[in-house]
């Protein structure tokens, strides 16, 4: 029996110490779901669509002027109104996807661009082009709604970041694919170069419409619709184990008050899962939680549009020729490489944003982009007083371009989509996004319209300094009302919000809880 003893109380030693061995092994790195990529993938395909509008319009419009003879006011409104028809699509958006669901308002996006891409490129006048915008810019209001909410409902939450920052990943890869247009039918007779610009915007509508045959539906969606069956299907193909989609599904059900004993595939629902009553919780009579979640998110689409990018990337030509870059095709290059190096910050950007975190990327990009904003200006006033083209000036003009697409790119960029897909419960997610669009594209038409008029009212220069005063507004802002939502789940941001500078708090509160949850776990497995 002592010998019988000494034996067990080795093994039980030996145990032990392979227990606390295994502590201090690094923790496994979490596995990348190949499929949840894939799914996001295809959904963000209806962003290159406002991406190539964008991209290709800064070249096309120069093409357009010349052979349908418009003046500046006209060119300016063709091209900041798709921005503001956009907003008829993604006030239709929230309510849409929550009636027919996620994955065929993305269908439906594709569908409408396509109708309006064919328009624009057979356009045989102005008239007949700012009906294929108004088109075109429905398709664009429901993508951008659709898009993001989509990959956030799909996504893990470890790798959440990652693949909600797609829809701008795929944004700038369309800035770019429109800017290589430009380039490639530079060259054809000018009544036909702008036809095709805008003509092969379609193509991406064609894919998407093909492509979206293998994605599945949202899993919240199919919550709120009691389909809890399917729901848990589509979880475990979209999580990294088995464990993992229980736990996300228990989450959703209670936040769609869906009990937890409930386990049918089937489940009665109440009547708001489609969409009814959200109004009201949203605007009229909504929680501090809730409110803040509101400003937060209106704010940080305020501020992306209202510093400017739009400026720059659309009127980057023009910017470039008031630099003193008098060769069209030397020009139509430069905005090529603005293209390119927006594209390749924006995907350093994606593997930052769940690892370093939302708030100081956010930050930083922001600081960036005052400093290069006002830079710019100053070049561009010095530019502006000597009838002499100053090369070191003119450099710097090429430069501060670069560097400020470069830190909206990392940060203000995709974040913007990141972050205000994240943050809203999930009964108000589709209608809050669908709110924040909103207000980003109508941002966006009054930058995209009012800048000619701006820079001949206060100077070239002049502008872009207003640009940087308003940065420093955004970055006050920022960091005063942004909670950093790293790591945290879907059914967990309400509890990050209300508190306003107190947030850190309930951050803290939410890390101690896990932790407490794990050590029970851990508990529940020793024997005494």
């Amino acid at each position: 029996m002592a010998d019988r003893r000494v034996e067990d109380n080795a093994v039980s030693g030996q145990l032990q110490n392979d227990h606390r061995i295994a502590d201090f092994d690094p923790p496994q790195k979490p596995k990348t779901n190949k499929f949840a990529i894939a799914c996001a993938i295809l959904a963000c395909t209806t962003s290159i669509l406002l991406g190539y509008d964008i991209g290709v319009m800064s070249g096309a419009n120069i093409f357009i002027q010349n052979d349908l003879k418009l003046s500046d006011t006209e060119i300016a409104v063709l091209a900041g109104t798709l921005n503001i028809y956009s907003l008829i699509g993604s006030a239709l958006a929230g309510r849409t996807s929550d009636w027919i669901g996620r994955r065929y308002t993305v269908v439906l996006s594709g569908v409408i661009f396509f109708v309006g891409a064919l328009l624009m490129g057979l356009a045989p006048g102005y008239a007949f082009l700012m009906f294929g915008r108004f088109v075109a810019g429905i398709g664009v209001g429901y993508g951008l709604m659709i898009a993001p909410v989509y990959t956030v409902e799909i996504s893990p939450t470890l790798s959440r970041g990652f693949l909600t920052s797609f829809p701008e990943v795929f944004v700038n890869l369309g800035i770019l694919l429109g800017y290589v247009s430009n380039y490639a039918f530079s060259k054809l007779p000018t009544n036909l170069g702008w036809r095709y610009m805008l003509g092969v915007g379609a193509l991406p509508a064609v894919v998407l419409a093909v492509g979206v045959l293998a994605m599945p539906e949202s899993p919240r969606w199919l919550v709120m619709q009691g389909r809890l069956g399917d729901a848990k299907r589509v979880l475990d193909k979209t999580s990294t184990s088995k464990e993992e989609a229980q736990l996300r599904l228990d989450d959703i059900k209670e936040a769609a008050g869906i009990p937890m004993h409930l386990n049918d595939d089937v489940v009665s629902v109440t009547k708001q899962s489609h969409g009814e009553g959200v109004w009201r919780q949203l605007i009229l009579h909504p929680t501090p939680a809730v409110l803040h979640i509101l400003i937060a998110a209106l704010g940080i689409h305020f501020f992306q549009q209202v510093t400017g990018i739009d400026s720059v990337v659309l009127y980057s030509p023009r910017i470039f020729a008031k630099a003193g870059i008098t060769s069209y095709e030397h020009t139509l290059l430069a905005t090529v490489a603005v293209g390119f190096i927006k594209t390749i910050f924006i995907f350093i950007a994606t593997f930052l944003l769940d690892r370093v975190g939302r708030r100081p990327l956010l930050l930083t990009s922001m600081g960036g982009m005052i400093l290069s904003l006002a830079c710019l200006g100053a070049a561009l006033t010095i530019v502006d007083h000597h009838d002499s083209t100053i090369p070191w000036a003119v450099a710097l003009c090429i430069t501060m371009v670069l560097f400020n697409v470069a830190f909206f790119s990392i940060g203000l960029g995709p974040i913007t989509w990141v972050y205000s897909s994240e943050i809203f419960p999930l009964k108000l997610r589709a209608q809050g996004v669908s709110l924040g669009v909103a207000v980003n594209r109508v941002i966006s038409g009054i930058i995209s319209m009012t800048f000619l008029s701006l820079y001949k009212a206060i100077t070239i220069g002049g502008a872009f300094f207003l640009y940087a005063g308003i940065g420093v507004l955004a970055w006050v802002f920022f960091y005063t009302m942004l909670p950093e939502t790293q790591g945290r789940t879907l059914e967990e941001m309400e509890v990050l919000f209300g508190k306003y500078h107190k947030w850190r708090q309930a951050n803290a509160m939410l890390k101690s809880k896990k932790v407490d949850h794990g050590d029970g776990d851990e508990n529940k497995g020793q024997v005494n």
